[in-house]
């Protein structure tokens, strides 16, 4: 038989585990979740990059690929889109041809009626110049450069630079104009894009 001191204390003993297991797990949730930090190439070309949002973009239920949105120091006004650099990365969740990419991208120019119906003929034979097959966790990175048009990186190596801006504005606006068929997808990209102070 044990003393009654001895019993009560170790009735006690779960009750003083969870309750430090909640203080642990509360300590966790309540410390600041670092950023994630750029690709060096992504850093490389707008300086000072952060990520101003994310989401995943689905077919039918079927994840497709991951997007961020890398702005620089001076972000991305809704209200003026050309004005500044941005990334847009796209981490793929599954293998696809380069050239459904290309061609799924001419279908979404003509969803939002971007550019005029030779433009866009035009843009899809460059962008099937460019656009690699990619497996899952390929990263294919585009960049914005206001003014001169946009770059292409797979998984951080330059692919093809496009000096065409009508073409970079276009392309773009596939995920962040208001017309985007990707609607919940641009809301969450666009989160924490708008300039600091």
């Amino acid at each position: 038989m044990q003393p009654s001191g001895i019993g009560s204390s170790w009735r006690k003993l779960p009750t003083l585990l969870f309750a430090m297991l909640l203080l642990a797990c509360a300590s966790l949730l309540a410390a600041p979740v670092p950023a994630p930090a750029p690709a060096p190439h992504i850093d490389r070309e707008i300086g000072a990059a952060r990520l101003a949002g994310q989401g995943t973009f689905r077919w039918f239920g079927i994840a497709l690929y991951d997007a961020q949105l890398w702005v620089g120091a001076r972000g991305y006004l809704v209200s003026a889109p050309e004005a500044s650099p941005f990334v847009l990365d796209l981490r793929y969740a599954r293998a696809l041809d380069g050239q459904k990419i290309a061609e799924s991208s001419f279908e979404q120019l003509e969803k939002i009626n971007a550019g005029t119906g030779a433009q866009r003929a035009a843009w899809l034979v460059k962008m099937r110049a460019i656009f690699p097959d990619v497996k899952p966790g390929s990263h294919l990175s585009g960049v914005y450069l206001p003014d001169f048009g946009a770059r292409f990186y797979l998984d951080g190596t330059l692919l093809a630079e496009v000096p065409d801006a009508a073409f970079a504005r276009a392309f773009f606006a596939i995920w962040l104009a208001p017309a985007s068929t990707a609607s919940q997808l641009r809301l969450a990209l666009l989160h924490d894009a708008a300039p600091r102070p």
